[in-house]
Protein backbone atom coordinates (compact mmCIF):
# COMPACT_ATOMS: atom_id res chain seq x y z
CA UNK A 1 0.00 0.00 0.00
CA UNK A 2 0.98 3.89 -0.90
CA UNK A 3 1.68 6.00 1.89
CA UNK A 4 0.53 8.67 -0.23
CA UNK A 5 -1.97 8.47 -3.16
CA UNK A 6 -0.57 7.73 -6.59
CA UNK A 7 -1.82 10.74 -8.14
CA UNK A 8 -0.19 13.20 -5.49
CA UNK A 9 3.23 10.77 -5.44
CA UNK A 10 3.76 11.32 -9.17
CA UNK A 11 2.65 14.58 -9.21
CA UNK A 12 5.08 16.07 -7.17
CA UNK A 13 7.74 14.01 -8.10
CA UNK A 14 7.11 14.92 -12.04
CA UNK A 15 7.46 18.51 -10.32
CA UNK A 16 10.98 17.96 -8.71
CA UNK A 17 12.27 15.62 -11.82
CA UNK A 18 11.71 18.83 -14.04
CA UNK A 19 13.38 21.87 -11.68
CA UNK A 20 16.22 19.53 -11.36
CA UNK A 21 16.31 18.74 -15.23
CA UNK A 22 16.09 22.87 -15.60
CA UNK A 23 19.34 23.20 -12.97
CA UNK A 24 16.58 25.34 -11.33
CA UNK A 25 18.71 26.14 -7.85
CA UNK A 26 15.75 27.14 -5.63
CA UNK A 27 11.81 26.64 -6.26
CA UNK A 28 8.55 25.82 -3.82
CA UNK A 29 7.56 22.78 -2.68
CA UNK A 30 4.62 23.67 -0.43
CA UNK A 31 2.83 27.24 0.05
CA UNK A 32 1.86 28.02 3.22
CA UNK A 33 -1.23 30.53 2.35
CA UNK A 34 -2.61 32.17 5.03
CA UNK A 35 -5.76 33.60 3.81
CA UNK A 36 -6.59 35.33 7.38
CA UNK A 37 -5.08 34.82 10.80
CA UNK A 38 -8.20 35.10 12.82
CA UNK A 39 -8.71 32.19 14.99
CA UNK A 40 -11.43 31.11 17.26
CA UNK A 41 -8.73 29.83 19.65
CA UNK A 42 -5.65 31.03 21.74
CA UNK A 43 -3.34 28.13 22.23
CA UNK A 44 -0.97 28.46 24.02
CA UNK A 45 2.09 28.04 21.64
CA UNK A 46 0.77 30.25 18.60
CA UNK A 47 2.80 32.71 17.41
CA UNK A 48 0.06 33.99 14.31
CA UNK A 49 -2.89 35.60 16.26
CA UNK A 50 -0.20 37.29 18.19
CA UNK A 51 2.24 38.74 15.54
CA UNK A 52 -0.59 39.70 13.23
CA UNK A 53 -3.28 41.10 16.03
CA UNK A 54 -3.31 44.64 14.77
CA UNK A 55 -4.25 42.77 11.38
CA UNK A 56 -6.15 40.01 12.90
CA UNK A 57 -9.70 41.37 10.94
CA UNK A 58 -8.09 41.39 7.43
CA UNK A 59 -8.29 38.63 4.76
CA UNK A 60 -7.07 38.26 1.44
CA UNK A 61 -9.84 37.74 -1.17
CA UNK A 62 -10.37 34.33 -3.28
CA UNK A 63 -8.52 35.78 -5.99
CA UNK A 64 -5.79 37.07 -4.08
CA UNK A 65 -5.11 33.18 -2.82
CA UNK A 66 -5.65 32.02 -6.35
CA UNK A 67 -3.21 34.61 -7.57
CA UNK A 68 -0.43 33.26 -5.11
CA UNK A 69 -0.54 30.20 -5.53
CA UNK A 70 -0.29 30.67 -9.28
CA UNK A 71 2.88 32.71 -8.79
CA UNK A 72 4.70 30.37 -6.19
CA UNK A 73 3.83 27.39 -8.20
CA UNK A 74 4.21 25.11 -5.56
CA UNK A 75 2.71 21.78 -6.01
CA UNK A 76 1.37 21.01 -2.60
CA UNK A 77 -0.95 24.51 -0.53
CA UNK A 78 -1.58 24.10 2.79
CA UNK A 79 -4.24 26.40 3.90
CA UNK A 80 -3.50 27.66 7.30
CA UNK A 81 -3.33 30.65 9.28
CA UNK A 82 -6.00 31.31 11.65
CA UNK A 83 -8.29 28.96 11.43
CA UNK A 84 -9.13 28.91 7.66
CA UNK A 85 -12.71 26.95 8.37
CA UNK A 86 -13.76 30.42 9.21
CA UNK A 87 -13.05 32.05 5.73
CA UNK A 88 -16.06 33.03 3.58
CA UNK A 89 -15.72 30.79 1.18
CA UNK A 90 -13.40 28.34 2.32
CA UNK A 91 -15.22 25.73 0.11
CA UNK A 92 -14.82 27.38 -2.93
CA UNK A 93 -11.18 28.70 -2.59
CA UNK A 94 -10.22 24.42 -2.16
CA UNK A 95 -11.75 23.65 -4.98
CA UNK A 96 -10.44 26.00 -7.07
CA UNK A 97 -7.07 25.06 -6.07
CA UNK A 98 -7.30 21.47 -6.65
CA UNK A 99 -8.69 22.42 -10.37
CA UNK A 100 -5.38 23.70 -10.48
CA UNK A 101 -4.08 20.36 -10.27
CA UNK A 102 -2.31 21.23 -6.45
CA UNK A 103 -2.27 18.88 -3.18
CA UNK A 104 -4.44 20.61 -0.54
CA UNK A 105 -3.70 20.55 3.20
CA UNK A 106 -6.64 22.25 4.80
CA UNK A 107 -5.11 23.04 8.67
CA UNK A 108 -7.83 23.28 10.94
CA UNK A 109 -8.47 22.74 14.74
CA UNK A 110 -11.31 20.46 13.30
CA UNK A 111 -14.10 22.16 15.48
CA UNK A 112 -15.96 23.39 12.35
CA UNK A 113 -15.55 20.18 9.90
CA UNK A 114 -19.25 18.90 10.78
CA UNK A 115 -20.57 22.47 10.17
CA UNK A 116 -19.04 23.07 6.64
CA UNK A 117 -18.57 19.21 5.47
CA UNK A 118 -20.81 19.92 3.05
CA UNK A 119 -18.43 22.88 1.07
CA UNK A 120 -16.16 19.82 0.56
CA UNK A 121 -15.93 17.14 -2.45
CA UNK A 122 -13.35 14.11 -1.77
CA UNK A 123 -10.17 14.55 -3.82
CA UNK A 124 -7.23 11.96 -3.95
CA UNK A 125 -5.44 15.72 -3.62
CA UNK A 126 -7.30 16.70 -0.68
CA UNK A 127 -6.57 16.30 3.59
CA UNK A 128 -8.24 17.75 6.04
CA UNK A 129 -5.02 18.38 8.51
CA UNK A 130 -6.42 18.46 12.26
CA UNK A 131 -4.03 20.06 14.70
CA UNK A 132 -3.93 17.32 17.73
CA UNK A 133 -1.19 17.80 20.42
CA UNK A 134 -2.17 14.91 22.89
CA UNK A 135 -5.46 13.12 24.46
CA UNK A 136 -8.38 15.31 25.91
CA UNK A 137 -6.80 16.73 28.94
CA UNK A 138 -3.48 17.57 27.32
CA UNK A 139 -4.95 19.06 23.81
CA UNK A 140 -7.58 21.72 25.55
CA UNK A 141 -5.21 22.48 27.90
CA UNK A 142 -2.66 23.64 25.12
CA UNK A 143 -5.76 25.04 23.09
CA UNK A 144 -6.66 26.78 26.57
CA UNK A 145 -10.02 25.63 26.08
CA UNK A 146 -12.06 22.33 27.31
CA UNK A 147 -14.02 20.62 24.89
CA UNK A 148 -12.04 20.58 21.63
CA UNK A 149 -10.35 17.74 21.67
CA UNK A 150 -13.89 15.81 21.96
CA UNK A 151 -15.05 18.26 18.64
CA UNK A 152 -12.11 17.64 16.54
CA UNK A 153 -12.39 14.01 16.85
CA UNK A 154 -15.87 14.33 15.81
CA UNK A 155 -14.69 16.49 12.77
CA UNK A 156 -12.57 13.19 12.07
CA UNK A 157 -14.94 11.07 12.02
CA UNK A 158 -17.09 13.34 9.81
CA UNK A 159 -14.76 13.79 7.03
CA UNK A 160 -14.05 10.31 7.04
CA UNK A 161 -17.62 9.32 6.84
CA UNK A 162 -17.84 11.55 3.70
CA UNK A 163 -15.26 9.69 2.21
CA UNK A 164 -12.28 12.15 2.96
CA UNK A 165 -8.32 11.99 3.66
CA UNK A 166 -7.90 12.83 7.09
CA UNK A 167 -4.31 13.26 8.61
CA UNK A 168 -2.78 14.82 12.00
CA UNK A 169 -0.40 17.28 12.63
CA UNK A 170 1.17 17.38 16.20
CA UNK A 171 3.88 19.96 17.40
CA UNK A 172 5.94 18.88 20.86
CA UNK A 173 6.98 20.93 23.23
CA UNK A 174 9.09 20.30 26.61
CA UNK A 175 6.02 19.02 28.81
CA UNK A 176 5.12 16.84 25.77
CA UNK A 177 4.78 12.98 26.57
CA UNK A 178 5.50 10.68 23.84
CA UNK A 179 3.99 8.16 25.46
CA UNK A 180 1.02 9.60 25.27
CA UNK A 181 0.93 10.57 21.69
CA UNK A 182 1.74 7.04 21.06
CA UNK A 183 -1.80 6.40 22.51
CA UNK A 184 -3.51 9.16 20.52
CA UNK A 185 -1.59 7.76 17.76
CA UNK A 186 -3.20 4.34 17.88
CA UNK A 187 -6.37 5.69 18.61
CA UNK A 188 -6.48 7.98 15.61
CA UNK A 189 -5.15 4.49 13.56
CA UNK A 190 -8.72 2.92 14.11
CA UNK A 191 -10.27 5.50 13.82
CA UNK A 192 -8.91 5.39 10.07
CA UNK A 193 -6.79 8.34 10.19
CA UNK A 194 -4.66 9.00 6.68
CA UNK A 195 -1.52 9.90 8.51
CA UNK A 196 0.70 11.95 11.01
CA UNK A 197 2.49 14.73 10.80
CA UNK A 198 4.93 15.52 13.70
CA UNK A 199 7.42 18.43 14.70
CA UNK A 200 8.78 20.50 17.82
CA UNK A 201 7.66 23.71 18.18
CA UNK A 202 9.54 26.99 17.82
CA UNK A 203 10.05 29.40 19.69
CA UNK A 204 7.99 32.94 18.38
CA UNK A 205 9.03 36.00 19.74
CA UNK A 206 5.76 36.69 20.28
CA UNK A 207 4.92 34.17 22.19
CA UNK A 208 5.57 34.71 25.86
CA UNK A 209 5.67 31.25 27.48
CA UNK A 210 8.94 30.62 26.60
CA UNK A 211 9.55 27.48 28.77
CA UNK A 212 7.32 25.33 26.17
CA UNK A 213 9.90 25.35 23.92
CA UNK A 214 13.10 23.05 23.66
CA UNK A 215 16.58 23.24 22.63
CA UNK A 216 18.17 21.01 19.52
CA UNK A 217 19.47 19.11 21.87
CA UNK A 218 15.76 18.69 23.97
CA UNK A 219 14.27 17.71 20.62
CA UNK A 220 17.01 15.33 19.77
CA UNK A 221 16.33 13.46 23.18
CA UNK A 222 13.03 13.68 22.55
CA UNK A 223 12.36 11.92 19.47
CA UNK A 224 15.56 9.30 20.00
CA UNK A 225 12.88 8.40 23.07
CA UNK A 226 9.81 7.80 20.49
CA UNK A 227 11.87 5.95 17.87
CA UNK A 228 9.59 3.13 18.37
CA UNK A 229 6.63 4.96 17.76
CA UNK A 230 7.92 6.08 14.60
CA UNK A 231 7.74 2.21 12.99
CA UNK A 232 4.75 1.54 14.08
CA UNK A 233 2.37 4.16 12.70
CA UNK A 234 1.53 5.83 9.29
CA UNK A 235 3.87 8.98 9.28
CA UNK A 236 3.74 11.57 6.99
CA UNK A 237 7.21 12.88 8.46
CA UNK A 238 9.71 10.97 5.81
CA UNK A 239 12.40 9.47 7.34
CA UNK A 240 15.26 11.73 6.50
CA UNK A 241 13.63 14.11 8.34
CA UNK A 242 13.41 11.57 11.76
CA UNK A 243 16.78 10.73 11.49
CA UNK A 244 17.69 14.78 11.67
CA UNK A 245 15.51 15.26 14.40
CA UNK A 246 16.81 12.43 16.36
CA UNK A 247 20.10 14.05 16.16
CA UNK A 248 21.72 11.39 13.49
CA UNK A 249 22.55 13.91 11.02
CA UNK A 250 23.12 17.04 10.14
CA UNK A 251 20.97 19.24 7.56
CA UNK A 252 20.75 22.71 6.09
CA UNK A 253 17.50 24.32 6.13
CA UNK A 254 15.73 25.01 2.79
CA UNK A 255 12.90 27.83 3.69
CA UNK A 256 12.45 29.22 0.11
CA UNK A 257 10.87 25.45 -0.44
CA UNK A 258 8.23 26.43 1.96
CA UNK A 259 6.98 30.26 1.34
CA UNK A 260 4.24 31.75 3.04
CA UNK A 261 1.90 34.63 2.01
CA UNK A 262 -0.75 36.56 4.20
CA UNK A 263 -2.62 39.18 4.43
CA UNK A 264 0.74 41.19 4.32
CA UNK A 265 2.91 40.23 1.42
CA UNK A 266 5.17 37.14 1.05
CA UNK A 267 6.70 36.51 4.64
CA UNK A 268 10.51 37.15 4.60
CA UNK A 269 12.58 34.87 5.61
CA UNK A 270 10.61 32.42 6.35
CA UNK A 271 7.08 30.51 7.90
CA UNK A 272 8.73 31.44 11.63
CA UNK A 273 10.64 34.61 11.11
CA UNK A 274 9.18 38.24 10.15
CA UNK A 275 12.03 40.68 9.36
CA UNK A 276 9.64 41.59 5.50
CA UNK A 277 7.02 40.98 4.19
CA UNK A 278 7.82 40.91 0.24
CA UNK A 279 5.40 42.24 -2.66
CA UNK A 280 6.44 38.99 -4.83
CA UNK A 281 7.25 35.52 -4.62
CA UNK A 282 9.90 36.75 -6.72
CA UNK A 283 11.12 39.19 -4.24
CA UNK A 284 11.26 36.46 -1.83
CA UNK A 285 13.15 33.55 -3.16
CA UNK A 286 15.95 36.13 -4.36
CA UNK A 287 16.54 39.25 -2.59
CA UNK A 288 16.69 37.28 0.80
CA UNK A 289 20.13 37.15 2.02
CA UNK A 290 19.53 33.31 2.80
CA UNK A 291 22.80 32.75 3.25
CA UNK A 292 22.81 35.35 6.61
CA UNK A 293 20.23 32.99 8.39
CA UNK A 294 20.66 29.59 9.72
CA UNK A 295 22.10 27.97 13.09
CA UNK A 296 25.48 30.04 13.73
CA UNK A 297 24.96 32.84 11.26
CA UNK A 298 21.43 34.47 13.01
CA UNK A 299 20.70 33.53 16.80
CA UNK A 300 16.60 33.13 16.09
CA UNK A 301 17.61 29.77 13.85
CA UNK A 302 19.81 28.33 16.59
CA UNK A 303 17.18 25.48 18.04
CA UNK A 304 14.79 25.50 15.17
CA UNK A 305 14.17 22.25 13.51
CA UNK A 306 10.69 22.44 12.40
CA UNK A 307 9.45 21.12 9.24
CA UNK A 308 8.77 23.99 7.25
CA UNK A 309 12.48 24.79 7.37
CA UNK A 310 13.98 21.22 6.85
CA UNK A 311 11.19 18.54 5.58
CA UNK A 312 12.19 19.90 1.77
CA UNK A 313 15.75 19.40 2.52
CA UNK A 314 14.90 15.94 3.20
CA UNK A 315 12.20 15.79 -0.32
CA UNK A 316 14.67 17.51 -1.99
CA UNK A 317 18.02 15.21 -1.31
CA UNK A 318 20.13 18.46 0.70
CA UNK A 319 22.50 17.31 2.45
CA UNK A 320 21.74 13.70 1.14
CA UNK A 321 24.05 10.48 2.15
CA UNK A 322 24.32 7.09 0.28
CA UNK A 323 21.08 5.21 0.23
CA UNK A 324 18.82 7.75 0.95
CA UNK A 325 16.96 7.64 -2.35
CA UNK A 326 16.63 4.50 -1.42
CA UNK A 327 15.31 4.50 1.63
CA UNK A 328 12.89 7.34 0.69
CA UNK A 329 11.42 5.03 -1.92
CA UNK A 330 10.84 2.39 0.26
CA UNK A 331 9.02 4.30 3.22
CA UNK A 332 6.12 5.49 0.19
CA UNK A 333 5.18 1.85 0.73
CA UNK A 334 3.55 0.98 3.98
Amino acid sequence: MLRFPLEMTTRIAGYVAKKKLTKAERFPMVLMLEPLHACNLTCTGCGRIREYESTIKQKLTIQECLDAVDECGAPVVSICGGEPMIYPGIGELTAKILERKKVVYLCTNGMFIRKKIGEFKPSNRFFFNVHLDGMRKSHDLAVERDGVFDQAIDGIKVAKAAGHLVCTNSTVFTETDMGELDAMFGYLTELGVDGFMISPGYGYSAVQSKEIFMTRDDIRAKFRSAEAMFRKYRFSTSPVFLEFLQGKREMTCTAWGNPTRNIKGWKGPCYLITDIHHKSFDDLLNKTEWENYGPGKDPRCENCMVHSGFEASAALGVNGKLGDTLKMIKWQFV
